[in-house]
């Protein structure tokens, strides 16, 4: 609190103050209220050679110039940006040389989400000083993956895309699905535990991915642990989480990043019909190289011919003789072979993309009908009916009296969160 009284009885009786002495006395009162503000940079002014950085702060009714003073702004670690929420602690000041009112700040945190950010930034700068988001520890992708391990949520929309995405583009890829929540306290652990089950597999890939949302939802993907996690796994992991704008520590210390979840699916299944089209242009390719090789060689007999030593020498001319038919019966033969390529690769390709949408069709009914019954298992659907499952401290599940002592701090999970309590006593059912 701060109270702040100015005397003027009897001024009528005193000499007019000067300009310069009534803003001097204005600044003596306004220094003496101290206070912490929260608002928004709404300017931002910071030019070279300036001892302090300026900028204004606003709500929805008002804004406020503020000064602070280079060293402690440097000291924040914090680069001021238009948008930003802004929590501040000062004084009031004045200027009298210009007769305006200033807030000097003497510290600046960052509010809200800006706070999130904040932590996420510093563990980020943790992690890399580590070593963990260098490119030269990061395990190389396959290019041609057919085991992928899918870690998600089973209800959200991210799922049905990447399902999506690869029957489109190699039905044949197989997929094993990790259900998993993405979202909420618990999220973290149940993605590195689904994490080490799949590291487990023998897959070719892991794609860890969720669809987007705010950036408080996104939080499980800034976890310590979980980041820890996916490092030290031996199978490469793909992320596809949010947006584009989205970038988590999840996605820096992943193998690949990829913008979308489709992009991290698409980035691991090689699609049929681009496989088909680099197949002949390989084969294009190697008849060009093919000819120029005849016609080089071709060339050099030509010279080895035309000199002295062999003009004479008419009984090279039947080897000359052959050699040119050979050549001849060589360029017709290679469109010829290319062709009868073609031809046979459409009828495997054909054949192939048959058999690979029947595969799909079977593949994914059958996970439809394990994804069903998967959800119709989960604990959480027995949480909607009233139950309650707990745990101790030490993550345990208590299913007897006898694994707890009045005391105890436990864990009681329901459908809509979780309560934490404590042990007053005990009761046991005879007989039970």
């Amino acid at each position: 609190m701060w109270n702040t009284t100015l005397d003027t009885r009897g001024a009528s009786n005193e000499a007019p103050l000067s300009v310069s002495s009534a803003l001097q006395l204005a600044k003596g009162a306004l220094e003496q209220i101290r206070v912490t503000i929260v608002g928004e940079v709404s300017e931002f002014n910071d030019k070279p050679g300036y001892k302090a950085a300026y900028f204004t702060i606003a709500d929805k009714q008002s804004s406020l110039s503020c000064i602070m003073w280079r060293d402690k702004y440097l000291a924040s670690g914090i680069e001021l940006k238009a948008g930003m929420l802004l929590e501040l602690s000062g004084y009031f000041t004045a200027y009298p040389a210009k007769g305006r009112m200033q807030f000097s700040v003497n510290r600046l945190e960052l509010a809200g989400e800006g706070n999130l950010r904040q932590q996420v930034a510093r563990l980020a700068k943790k992690l890399q000083a580590e070593g963990l988001m260098d490119q030269g520890r990061k395990k190389e992708v396959p290019a041609f993956c057919t085991r992928i391990g899918l870690i998600t949520s089973p209800r959200g929309k991210a799922v049905h895309d990447v399902l999506r995405t690869l029957r489109r583009r190699n039905p044949l890829v197989e997929i094993e699905f990790f259900g998993v929540a993405v979202e909420g306290e618990r999220a973290p652990q149940e993605m590195a535990y689904a994490l080490d089950l799949a590291d487990k597999r023998g897959l070719d890939a892991i794609l860890l991915v969720r669809g987007g949302g705010a950036y408080e939802d996104l939080m499980p993907f800034n976890d310590e642990m979980l980041a820890r996690k996916i490092a030290s796994l031996s199978t490469p992991l793909v992320s596809g989480i949010g947006h584009e704008p989205d970038n988590s520590i999840a996605d820096m210390v992943a193998d690949r990043r990829a913008s979308t979840p489709t992009a991290a699916a698409e980035s691991v299944a090689p699609d049929l019909s681009e496989l088909k089209a680099g197949k002949r242009q390989q084969s294009l390719r190697l008849a060009k190289a093919m000819e120029l090789l005849v016609e080089r060689k071709s060339q050099s007999l030509s010279r080895q011919m035309s000199r002295p030593v062999l003009a004479e020498a008419s009984w090279l001319e039947k080897y000359d003789s052959n050699l040119a038919l050979q050549h001849d019966r060589f360029l017709r033969a290679i469109p010829q072979g290319l062709k009868r390529d073609e031809e046979y690769l459409e009828r495997i390709s054909q054949s192939f993309i048959k058999l690979a949408q029947n595969f799909s069709e079977r593949y994914h009914k059958s996970l439809q009908i394990k994804v069903a019954k998967l959800e119709s298992l989960s604990p959480l659907k027995v949480l909607t009916r009233g139950y309650a499952f707990t745990t101790n401290k030490a993550g345990n599940l208590v299913d007897s009296v006898t694994k707890v002592e009045a005391g105890d701090l436990i864990h009681i999970r329901l459908q809509d969160g979780s309560l934490h309590a404590q042990v007053q006593s005990k009761d046991t059912i005879q007989g039970a």
